[in-house]
């Protein structure tokens, strides 16, 4: 049991400031493109509740944050399973590595799967080449690498003779 929380506890640990990196960096980019945090969230809300995600005002803002938050968390603990579950070494010997490959593999599932089975609205315009190499390296550097980073990290911490 003991186990099992110090690996939710990770997990969350590392989820919270993978999350964090990533909405932070969605922000000041969506910034420069005149769109608000708030409109950024409830974007995110749409794809539980559609397009009136945007008439809902703080509701749909407050649910972003947590489909958001709970996203991050998903891809931090599959990532934490397929590491140290399954036995996959070889992500914890090449976070770097690993961490960029893992967020290239986030934004192709988040985009190709994921958005549309959800009730995100239809966008009237595709997005640019700068938009999507920017969602590709937000997610590979602001998802992956700190997840693998932090992971190895704990892992690490975990096996250290001091902490047995």
């Amino acid at each position: 049991m003991r186990r099992v929380a110090k690996s939710f506890r990770t997990i969350l640990w590392i989820g919270l400031v993978a999350g964090t990196l990533d909405i932070t960096e969605n922000i000041v980019f969506n910034a420069f493109r005149g769109i608000t945090p708030w409109r950024i969230f409830q974007f995110i809300a749409s794809g539980l509740i559609d397009g009136r995600s945007f008439q809902l005002s703080w509701a749909s803002v407050g649910l972003g944050v947590l489909i958001h938050y709970a996203i991050a968390l998903t891809w931090t603990a599959i990532f934490y399973v397929a590491a140290t579950g399954f036995n996959f070494t070889v992500l914890l010997r090449r976070p770097i590595l690993s961490g960029l490959l893992y967020g290239v593999l986030v934004y192709a599932i988040m985009n190709f799967i994921v958005l549309p089975l959800s009730a995100v609205p239809p966008r009237p315009s595709a997005a640019t080449i700068f938009v999507r190499a920017n969602a590709v390296l937000a997610l590979m550097f602001c998802i992956g690498l700190p997840i693998a980073l932090l992971l190895k990290r704990a892992v690490e911490v975990e096996r250290c003779p001091v902490f047995v």
